[in-house]
C-alpha cells in the first residue's frame, strides 16, 4: 500500500478540526480538494473514516483508530522539523570533542567558556584522553573533532589545522641548582641524572624521544608519569629532571621552585592541531565552534598523516 503522505495530512486536519472548511483554510487549499483527498484515502484503505453531521464531520470508529496513529506520526514529523530548525539556529544540539589534558587546559577551555556563554543550550561533551585515543575516537566517529598535539599519526580521511605553537622544556629542582643552573648543557649529559618523563603513549614523550634520537641520545627515565602536573611535583621534590610542555611549569618557574635547563640546541616547537574527518559530517553547532577555534589565516587544512 503506497498512500501519499498528503492524504494523511488532510485527514489529520479534518479529524482535528471536525470541519472540511476549517481543514481547507488551515491547509490553504479548496474544500473540494479536501473532500477529494479524504475520498481517495478511504478508497485506498477500504473503509469509511468520516460521518457527515450538521456541524461538520466526525470520525467513525475506524477513523478514530487511524487518527490515533496519524496524530502521533504527523506531530512527530513536526517535532523533527522544529528540532532541525533549532539546530540550524543553534538553540539545541550536542558537540563531541576529544582532547588531552594539555590541549584542553592550554587551548580549548577558554573557547568553550565563551561558546557556552553565546550558545547556552548547546551541550558540549569532551572526551579527555591522550592524542592516540583522540585519533581513534575520530576514526570510529565517536567524536566530531579533536584537539591534538604534534607529532601524531593520522589517517587518510583526516585533516589537521595548526592553531597554536607550544614548546617542551627540561626542568630541575633545588638539588641540582648549584650544578646545572645557568650552564649550557649537551643533551648527552642527561644520562648522568635521574629523569622524569610522561608515558610513551603521549605525544609529548614521543616528540621528546624523536628529538633526542636525532641528537644521538637515548634515555630511560626513572619515572614515567601519566600527567605533566605530576612531573612538576616530582621535580620539586628533587626526584630528577623532568621534560614537559612549558605551560605546565610556568607557576613553579615563577615561584622559583624549579628552574629551566639550557642546552646548546633548543628543541623545536610543536603545535596544537584541530583534526576533523571527511567521514564525519558536522552539525551546525560543531561547525560554529570550529569556526571559533580556527583563527582566520589558519583555515587551510593539511593532511594529518603527512
Amino acid at each position: 500500500m503506497n498512500i501519499s503522505l498528503e492524504y494523511y495530512k488532510v485527514f489529520y486536519q479534518a479529524a482535528g478540526t471536525g470541519s472540511i472548511t476549517m481543514a481547507a483554510e488551515t491547509l490553504c487549499i479548496s474544500q473540494p480538494a479536501v473532500s477529494q483527498a479524504v475520498k481517495h484515502l478511504e478508497q485506498e484503505l477500504g473503509t469509511k473514516l468520516f460521518l457527515r453531521t450538521p456541524k461538520g464531520v466526525r470520525l467513525t470508529r475506524e477513523g478514530e483508530l487511524l487518527y490515533s496513529y496519524v496524530k502521533r506520526g504527523i506531530e512527530s514529523i513536526r517535532d523533527g522539523e522544529e528540532m532541525l530548525k533549532q539546530l540550524k539556529c543553534l538553540d539545541t544540539g550536542v558537540i563531541r570533542i576529544g582532547a588531552s589534558d594539555m590541549t584542553l587546559q592550554f587551548y580549548l577551555l577558554p573557547y568553550l567558556e565563551k561558546f557556552h556563554e553565546q550558545y547556552p543550550k548547546i551541550k558540549v561533551m569532551v572526551s579527555n584522553g591522550p592524542t592516540p585515543e583522540t585519533i581513534e575516537a575520530l576514526g570510529n566517529g565517536s567524536i566530531d573533532f579533536g584537539i591534538v598535539s604534534t607529532p601524531f599519526e593520522g589517517r587518510e580521511e583526516m585533516q589537521a589545522v595548526p592553531v597554536r605553537q607550544v614548546e617542551n622544556i627540561f626542568i630541575a629542582g633545588s638539588r641540582f641548582r648549584e650544578q646545572l643552573e645557568g650552564r649550557v648543557m649537551d643533551y648527552r649529559e642527561l644520562k648522568d641524572y635521574p629523569c622524569i618523563f610522561l608515558e610513551k603513549k603521549t605525544s609529548t614523550r614521543r616528540f621528546m624521544d624523536q628529538y633526542l634520537e636525532r641528537e644521538g641520545v637515548s634515555l630511560e627515565p626513572e619515572f614515567e608519569l601519566a600527567t605533566s602536573d605530576m612531573i612538576v611535583q616530582f621535580v620539586k621534590r628533587n626526584l630528577g629532571i623532568g621534560c614537559l610542555m612549558s605551560e605546565f611549569a610556568r607557576e613553579a618557574l615563577e615561584r622559583g621552585d624549579v628552574f629551566e635547563l639550557k642546552f646548546r640546541h633548543s628543541m623545536e616547537k610543536r603545535s596544537f592541531c584541530l583534526i576533523t574527518s571527511s567521514k564525519n559530517p558536522l552539525s551546525p553547532a560543531a561547525k560554529k565552534l570550529l569556526e571559533t577555534l580556527a583563527p582566520e589565516g589558519q583555515k587551510q587544512t593539511r593532511k594529518a598523516f603527512e
